[in-house]
């Protein structure tokens, strides 16, 4: 084999067209414009994500509570007495809910004040904490005028 049937050989490889399975080896990176800074996507508050978080749970708490306080009543004859054991539970868990909710709320407020975060979860862990306080404190206030 002479040298000139050699080249043209791999003259001939090279001129192959890729084929559609190979990828592109003259890929183009991607150009920035010369004095522009590039603003990253703010993050999530972590805060708001946190009130969210505890807005939903506590919510969630208290309704599984009212649930049970209203099996204890509804099963018990006479209904349940106020000095009973499972109402006091049933109460002091009712105040310790109420202050996660508090707590959700105020993560949602801290988080709604937080510079270059997205504000969606602060907002509604504000949203979601408020009406959970709102409408429980409204329950038992109708609770103490039935008789």
């Amino acid at each position: 084999m002479d040298t000139t049937s050699v080249d043209s050989a791999q003259t001939a490889m090279e001129s192959k067209p890729e084929s559609k399975s190979e990828p592109s080896q003259h890929i183009q990176p991607a150009t920035q414009t010369p004095g522009v800074a590039v603003q990253p996507e703010p993050k999530h508050s972590g805060l708001g994500i946190a009130g969210f978080v505890l807005s939903i749970l506590s919510t969630l708490l208290i309704f599984g509570l009212l649930i049970i306080a209203g099996v204890l009543e509804a099963t018990t004859p006479g209904g349940i007495d106020e000095t009973s054991p499972e109402a006091i539970i049933v109460g002091l868990l009712l105040f310790a809910f109420i202050g996660l909710t508090l707590v959700a709320l105020g993560l949602g407020v801290a988080g709604l004040f937080q510079k270059q975060r997205k504000k969606i979860f602060a907002i509604l862990g504000t949203i979601f904490s408020s009406v959970t306080v709102l409408a429980t404190l409204a329950l038992i206030g109708y609770g103490t005028t039935i008789d």
